[in-house]
């Protein structure tokens, strides 16, 4: 078996993979904010970190999965400002910030168990050193003592200062801050920023603790060192990672635009605190892109799985469509592109129906190119061309549903075609009696009536079906 080779963004390069200690992997993935549904943009990272997931499983590794819920402190402003999106959430839905984050939180979970994505919290969570697998999901609200008490360490070893609103770490107290980032990226932050001031020291320099405005009641505050106030978006990620993880663990995912605030403030401040470093691997996923433009809300271009849905885009057809580009590229998103997704994976469930058994040595080199493809930092579109080659060559049955352990595609789920409308059912029951009654003719024009309305007819020796396109 192959190497697992990944790209670690703090080095900059291909690196073997195995796990710190006791071979358990110790894996932390950024959850979402949830104060909104999320578009298809997002779930390209939550479908890039399944693969890597199920990946770690295929070469013999168990995980230990930490994902956080973002339900406070995340503002508008990466650079510490702005309103709370939950509080503008609250506002906008007329729901409370705890039952928006909720309703939110619960349509997040619902949408990645359509995507096949592997991921079951389940009882009391491990915490810290203990070398046993677990799917963990954890809220920042129900972690604020752990938040508050890495305030206190980092406050008592000299790296904060204070200002009107809030705790703030000083980036200048921190030799390599901004190591995984780049010194030219940072650079850039301290000369040209466009960021207000206010009181900070530094450009750079970001909110551990977040003040409530006088004469101001927020929902969701909490009281630390006298006043009234909320934790910052970063701290909940090194706290909690390091609370279920130990101080130290293997890898830490998200999308690329987590490289340069969020997680570059992660290491300064669980560095920091610890003296130790916080984690081995970095990898990040690019944009899902619309003209050229990353997909966000702000930007118009929000999709939602529900869209997708609504035009006849399994949400597995989209998550074939992801692996037509390596998760360190962008990928262009277009309806053209995901129809040719559908058909695609639909294709290749009708192949693997006619699969006989397997032939060992087509299904060994088989696994072995797939294999090879993972191990090449995870290399999907390399790895989907190894099992349609692997199809080719004669190695069938027991080999796809190998690799189906990480493709996660439902190429084994049974099909569940939406009925015939009435309109439909009767071209079609007047398809299938012209096809009787040999009047093909009139089949060949009902057939072509049937396929415009997006519906394909099947026939066979053993009579007609149909399904859609």
């Amino acid at each position: 078996m192959p190497k697992l080779r990944l790209f670690n963004t703090l080095t900059r390069t291909v690196e073997d993979f195995v796990p710190d200690r006791d071979g358990l992997v110790r894996l932390y993935t950024c959850g979402p904010t949830v104060y909104d549904y999320l578009h298809v943009g997002n779930y390209r990272t939550y479908i890039f970190e399944d693969i890597l997931k199920r990946a770690l499983k295929s070469f013999g590794f168990p995980v230990r999965h930490v994902m956080n819920i973002t339900d406070v402190g995340h503002l508008t402003s990466d650079a510490d400002e702005g309103e709370d999106k939950l509080e503008i959430g609250s506002k906008r839905e007329g729901k409370t910030a705890w039952d928006l984050a909720r309703f939110y939180e619960r349509t997040f979970l619902e949408d990645i168990k359509k995507l096949n994505i592997d991921f079951s919290p389940t009882g009391e969570p491990v915490r810290g050193d203990e070398p046993q697998t677990a799917d963990i999901l954890c809220r920042a609200t129900e972690h604020i003592k752990e938040q508050a008490a890495m305030v206190d360490r980092l406050v008592d070893k000299g790296f904060t200062y204070e200002t009107g609103d809030g705790i703030y770490f000083d980036t200048s107290k921190l030799a390599d801050y901004g190591k995984l980032a780049g010194a030219a990226h940072i650079a850039g932050i301290q000369q040209g920023s466009r960021i207000s001031m206010g009181e900070k020291r530094n450009p750079t320099d970001f909110a551990l603790w977040k003040f409530s405005p006088p004469q101001e009641r927020r929902q969701m505050e909490w009281d630390y060192r006298g006043r009234k106030g909320f934790p910052g978006w970063h701290i909940e990620c090194s706290a909690m990672g390091q609370t279920y993880l130990g101080e130290s663990f293997d890898i830490h995912c998200g999308g690329v635009d987590h490289i340069p605030i969020h997680h570059t403030n992660e290491i300064a401040q669980a560095e920091a605190a610890t003296g130790k470093e916080f984690v081995r691997f970095w990898l990040h996923a690019e944009f899902l892109v619309m003209q050229k433009a990353k997909m966000a809300k702000s930007a118009g271009g929000f999709i939602t799985l529900n869209d997708l849905e609504a035009k006849g885009i399994d949400p597995l057809d989209y998550r074939y469509f992801c692996f037509g580009a390596h998760y360190r590229r962008q990928l262009d998103f277009s309806w053209e592109g995901l129809q040719a997704a559908k058909t695609a994976r639909r294709r290749l469930k009708e192949r693997i129906r006619g699969l006989a058994e397997q032939k060992r040595g087509a299904a060994d080199a088989a696994g072995e190119d797939f294999k090879a493809a993972l191990a090449d930092d995870l290399n999907m579109p390399e790895a989907l061309a190894a099992v349609y080659k692997g199809m080719e060559n004669g190695a069938p049955f027991e080999f796809v549903k190998e690799a189906e352990k990480v493709l996660a595609l439902g190429l084994f789920d049974e099909d569940k075609e939406e009925p015939l409308s009435a309109p439909e059912q009767m071209l079609y029951d007047d398809y299938v009696e012209a096809r009787r009654q040999m009047n093909f003719t009139l089949s060949d024009t009902l057939r072509a009536k049937l396929k415009k309305s997006g519906i394909q007819v099947l026939d066979s020796k053993d009579g007609s079906n149909w399904r859609r396109l």
